[in-house]
Order: structure tokens, then C-alpha cells, then sequence
């Protein structure tokens, strides 16, 4: 039993955890990083279709349940998990190791469970975990939006479960498997459950508020979690759910526009996350097997890039103590280094060839133009016009390039952060110059061929009119020292008048109740403060009670007495 538990990369990551707790800081940081090359070694060498359940109570968790669509999953979270461990060697920050740590055991519980309570389990450990890596900035902006993400979740949470329930209540099963559009409120229930955490316009708002907030480091780790697990449920749960195309869509231009319009580095990034988990709704909705093989594969390349992009925008933060737009610029020679890295991920999230955004976004786009659906291969293409407008030129431009300012102070970058860059620049470029070593792994054989002609011409154009677009308004695109109005501010706001309205109503009823109870309490104490007035009407005002001792304990005494005389002739007869 224990044999097998040890098996299960999440366990690892928890019984790591759990060690990295008592050891110190100077061990931690290198212990840490043991912890994911274990669980790597323990999932190549597990067969698929290798099981492990425990029992909780009365009920059977099944904890792995393994597969090529789990494996690629758990490989690519694993590899995060590290890559971000030497991003963050220099942190000596307990909380956020081990956050992190719980937050990478959640999405690997979620990646292997086996049925779904056991992935609800690991789903609200995530939650927990991830909003521990917003609080441990200091700062007050941070402490605020750590609670609307975790009020978002748990409410994301709130309804997954009932979801489960349902479905449980109806089907008595809690396997995970493709669950039909005809399974009524459950299946739709849990289905918002999980668009939650891909942030699907409207329900997308803690995203762009919390990443920004994070840790330099936590950012990192969040940026791989949570929206791409949730994309691994969509693929177990709903594929071919044609709705699905439609969300894909609108999370993949909506993303973009507030890409162009924010300010802050982070707020960038955070957003285009949502336009990049698009194109994986999207083939998810789509439902071919190359459409399910082109989400697998976008998010393990998006992994790759978006915490690339996190750890270029986290390396400027660190130096300058700056992340905004209209705060940065003309540092580049300053920080030759981190700007090289960060352009590899600029060039990968854009589509460059010889990157692995263009052997994995050209999939999604592909199936969609191979299923016939024409205006959705159309609108993709659109929105990556967006990608590298803001992430490949935007971005970049105005943070590290332009006229020389040397009033910003820029320090120097660790160099375990710059290393972390380049294991993972690596990566993006490795599997862009030789698509086999992603497509091998990815869960249906592959029948596509990324660099044809066709493909590269059309990836030229865009990339070109792009650059030119861009360097025309550029004066235009500059970022704005404001804050886009999103649809938070629906509930934000007037949100905030219901809660304060209701608040100061039951406040008042509440403090007019406590007021009547504390004069009525004040009144009954001064009234039986002596109760000899009401025993002896006409005795006079003053009374001392001392003087009615003996005869109160006269009565008492007889009293006691009868009742003794009573119990022994009851006793006795």
C-alpha cells in the first residue's frame, strides 16, 4: 500500500512539502528542487494504465489513473515546477516554497485523479495553495485581491461540487469520463465549475486581478496551474461540446483587446492568458482528434512560453521595483540577458517558426479549417495578430527599448532567475526546431506536418503587416496610467453599495437591539440589587442584607431538614 501511495506524484509533492517544512532556508531552496526530479523519475517509470487507490473513510480515491493525455500533463507541470524552483533560488521565503509546492500537488491531483471527487479534493487544494502565493506580498493590493481569488474560486468550487453531486445522484457513478450535453443542471453545473478556471469571460475577472498581485516568483507557478488543469478537465469531460468553439473564440479576442489596453507588464501577460487558453477551449469544442491533440499540445507549448514571459516581466520587476509601461523603457543594454530570453518567449507565444507556438497554435487552426468550420480558422487568425502586437511588440518595446533613461535605477538580476529563463527558452526552441518531441507524446498519433509552405508564407505575412501596423501606431499603443474598465466593475462596485447598504442595515438593527437588551439588563440590575423592598414592602429605603442572614439561613436549615427527614422514612419504609 505504501509502495504504491509513493507512486503518486502528487503525494510526492505533499510528502515533500511536508519535509521542506522543517528544514532550513539554505537547505530548503536545493531541497526543493530534488522534489519534482523525483516525481519526474517515478512517472517514466510508471506503465500506462497504472492505477492506485486509498480509502478515506468509506470511500475509494482513486489517486492515479494513468494515461498518454495524464502523462503529457503531469511531464510538462512537473518540468514547471521545477524551472520554477530555480527561478526562485534566491527567495528564502517559506510560504511561498511551500505553496508552490501544495499549489504543483494540486494540479497533479487533478491531472491523475481517477474519479471526481478525488479531483474536486485536489481542485480546492489548488485554490488554497495559489491564493497563499498572492498573500505572501505585502503588500495591501495584494492582500485584497488574494481574497476576491479565493472568493472566486470557492464559489468556482461551490458549483463544481454540486455539479458532482448531481450527477452522482443521477447516475451513480463518479467516473471521469465524456459527460453529454443531455445530462442536464449537474453536467452544466460542472461545466461552469471548470470554466471558471479557464477564466472565461464573464467569470475571467480574478485572473488579470490577482497575477499582477502575486509574488514575482508565485506568478510563475500560477501562470501554469490552474487555467491549463482546468483545460485537462475540458478535454476528460467535454470534447466536442460545440458551445465550447464559441467561448474558445471570445476568450481569445477578448483577451487580446484588454491585452492592448493594460498598463502593467503583468496585467499583459495575465490577460493574454485568457486568449491563449481560447485557442485550447476552442479545439476542445471542436472535439476532432486533431483539435484535442492541438489544445493538448498549445498548452504544454503555452506552459513553456507564458512562464517564460512571467519570469522576463519578473526579472524587470525585480531590478527596477517597476512594472508599468508608462513607468519603464530605455533599460535594454542594461539587461541584455533577460531581454534575449524574454524575446524567445515573445517569439513563441507570436507564432514564429522555429518556436513551439507555431507547431502547436497551427493545430487549433488547422483542425478548425479541416472540420469546416472557415470562420473560426478565420477569427484565430485574428487573434494572433493581436498576440504579437502586444506580447512580441507592445511589451517589449516600451519596457526595455526606446530613448535611454537613466534616472530608472536598474539592479542586477540573480542569476538562477536568468538560468530558469534559459532552461525554458530551451525548451520553447527545442520542440519548435524538432516538433517529434512534442507531437510523440501528445495522445493520438499525429497526422500533421507544421512547416509546409503554405503555412510558413501565411505566418510571414501576418508576422510582417504586424510589425508594420505596430510601428506606425506605436506612439498610439503606448500604455495609458490607468486601469481598463473590465466587468468586475459590474460587480465590484455596485457590489460593494449592496454589501455596504446591507451591512450598515443590520448593523443598525443589531445595535438597537444591543442598546434596548443593555438598558433593560441596566434597569433589572438596579432593580434587584436588594431584594428585601420586594420581601418587605414597609420597611424603609435602606436595608443592609447582612441583617436577614440568620433568619434566610433558619429557613433554609428547616428546609433541608424535612427534605432528610422525608428521604429516610422514604428509604426505610
Amino acid at each position: 500500500m505504501i509502495v504504491d501511495l509513493i507512486q503518486v506524484p502528487a503525494l510526492i509533492f505533499l510528502i515533500g512539502s511536508a519535509v521542506l517544512a522543517v528544514l532550513p532556508a539554505v537547505v530548503r531552496k536545493w531541497s526543493f528542487l530534488a522534489i519534482p526530479a523525483v516525481a519526474m523519475a517515478v512517472l517514466f517509470l510508471l506503465p500506462d494504465g497504472k492505477a492506485v487507490t486509498a480509502t478515506l473513510g468509506t470511500y475509494e480515491l482513486n489517486l492515479l489513473k494513468l494515461d498518454s493525455l495524464s502523462r503529457i500533463f503531469g511531464i510538462i507541470f512537473i518540468l514547471i515546477t521545477f524551472i520554477g524552483g530555480v527561478y526562485g533560488l534566491h527567495n528564502r521565503s517559506r510560504l511561498e516554497q511551500l505553496s508552490a509546492l501544495i499549489y504543483g500537488a494540486g494540479a497533479l491531483g487533478v491531472t491523475f485523479a481517477g474519479d471526481l471527487f478525488t479531483l474536486f479534493i485536489f481542485w480546492e487544494l489548488m485554490a488554497i495553495s495559489s491564493t497563499m502565493l498572492v498573500w505572501a506580498r505585502p503588500e495591501e493590493k495584494s492582500q485584497r485581491a488574494g481574497m476576491r481569488y479565493l472568493m472566486a474560486h470557492v464559489a468556482g468550487g461551490s458549483i463544481l461540487l454540486s455539479g458532482i453531486v448531481g450527477h452522482y445522484v443521477q447516475t451513480g457513478s463518479l467516473e471521469i469520463q465524456a459527460l453529454s450535453p443531455d445530462g442536464g443542471w449537474p453536467v452544466i453545473l460542472i461545466l461552469l465549475g471548470v470554466a471558471l478556471n479557464t477564466a472565461l469571460p464573464p467569470l475571467h475577472s480574478w485572473l488579470p486581478d490577482a497575477y499582477p498581485r502575486a509574488t514575482i516568483t508565485g506568478a510563475v507557478f500560477m501562470s501554469a496551474f490552474t487555467t491549463k488543469s482546468a483545460v485537462y478537465v475540458m478535454i476528460r469531460l467535454f470534447p466536442g461540446w460545440e458551445i465550447l468553439i464559441f467561448w474558445g473564440l471570445v476568450m481569445a479576442l477578448y483577451g487580446v483587446v484588454y491585452a492592448v489596453l493594460a498598463n502593467d507588464i503583468r496585467e499583459i501577460l495575465a490577460y493574454h492568458i485568457i486568449s491563449q487558453v481560447g485557442y485550447m477551449v476552442t479545439g476542445v469544442g471542436i472535439g476532432t482528434t486533431m483539435a484535442l491533440n492541438g489544445a493538448v499540445a498549445h498548452a504544454f507549448s503555452h506552459i513553456l512560453y507564458k512562464s517564460l514571459l512571467f519570469m522576463g516581466a519578473g526579472a524587470a520587476i525585480f531590478a527596477t521595483g517597476k512594472s508599468k509601461l508608462t513607468e519603464l523603457g530605455g533599460i535594454a543594454s542594461r539587461m541584455k540577458v533577460v531581454v534575449a530570453l524574454y524575446m524567445i518567449g515573445a517569439f513563441s507565444i507570436s507564432g514564429f517558426p522555429l518556436f513551439n507556438g507555431f507547431i502547436s497554435k497551427s493545430m487549433v487552426v488547422s483542425a478548425a479549417g479541416e472540420a469546416h468550420y472557415e470562420w473560426v480558422l478565420l477569427l484565430l487568425l485574428l487573434a494572433s495578430v493581436g498576440t504579437f502586437l502586444h506580447t512580441g511588440l507592445k511589451l517589449p518595446y516600451f519596457t526595455w527599448f526606446g530613448p535611454e533613461r537613466p534616472e530608472i535605477q536598474v539592479g542586477s538580476v540573480p542569476w538562477n532567475m536568468k538560468a530558469a529563463m534559459a532552461m525554458g527558452a530551451l525548451l520553447c526552441t527545442a520542440t519548435g526546431v524538432y516538433p517529434p518531441l512534442l507531437y510523440n507524446m501528445l495522445p493520438y498519433p499525429v497526422n500533421y506536418e507544421p512547416y509546409t509552405v503554405y503555412h510558413l508564407v501565411e505566418t510571414t505575412q501576418i508576422l510582417i503587416f504586424t510589425f508594420i501596423g505596430f510601428w506606425i501606431l506605436r506612439e498610439k499603443l503606448k500604455g495609458e496610467p490607468y486601469l481598463p474598465l473590465d466587468v468586475d466593475w459590474l460587480f465590484r462596485k455596485p457590489g460593494l453599495w449592496l454589501a455596504n447598504g446591507f451591512l450598515f442595515a443590520v448593523a443598525g438593527i443589531f445595535g438597537w437591539f444591543a442598546e434596548s437588551i443593555a438598558n433593560l439588563s441596566g434597569k433589572m440590575a438596579r432593580a434587584f440589587a436588594n431584594p428585601m423592598p420586594w420581601l418587605n414592602p414597609f420597611a424603609s429605603d435602606r436595608h443592609d442584607s447582612a441583617t436577614y442572614s440568620p433568619t434566610l439561613g433558619t429557613a433554609m436549615g428547616v428546609v433541608l431538614l424535612v427534605f432528610v427527614v422525608l428521604g429516610a422514612f422514604m428509604l426505610f419504609q
